[in-house]
């Protein structure tokens, strides 16, 4: 498995991967492009990914890195979108939680807890229709035909 593959399985950025294994991110940078890397580079690689030295000395990390580059900042975008999701997914469940076991335990004649509920209910299904892309009107080639109708020209 390349490097950079090792590391986007992983979610994680160069900056992480640099802060975890000791190493500078110029190095993490150098050796995903095929540079050789010496043996204590590999050794902390080795470390942090769980694997052996010699499984990490035969990778081939020669990559087209314009492609890659956006391959990897769409991955990174999309993660931190995903984990924005479920954070505020799970900030709703504890707070409408607490704000019905507040209700019954005052006044259980009337649920008024329903109306945040919905409320902010209706905000999480926005952030999870975004997220997971449910309705991709405003998509790349949408984008791109409002750029050439602008500009007058195709790209």
């Amino acid at each position: 498995m390349k490097l950079r593959k090792l590391r986007l399985s992983k979610a994680w950025s160069q900056e992480q991967l640099a802060e975890m294994t000791g190493l500078s991110v110029r190095t993490i940078q150098r050796i995903e492009r095929g540079q050789k890397a010496s043996f204590d580079s590999l050794k902390s690689l080795a470390a942090v990914f769980d694997v052996h030295v010699n499984e990490l000395q035969e990778v081939d990390c020669s990559m087209d890195t314009n492609t890659n580059q956006k391959d990897e900042l769409a991955v990174v975008e999309y993660v931190r979108d995903l984990k924005g999701f479920y954070s505020h997914l799970t900030n709703y469940l504890v707070v409408i939680i607490i704000l019905f076991l507040i209700n019954l335990l005052t006044d259980s004649s009337y649920i008024w807890a329903i109306w945040p509920a919905l409320g902010w209910g209706i905000g999480v299904l926005n952030h999870a229709a975004h997220v997971y892309e449910w309705f991709n009107w405003f998509n790349e080639r949408w984008e791109k035909k409002q750029i050439e109708k602008r500009l007058g020209r195709r790209l």
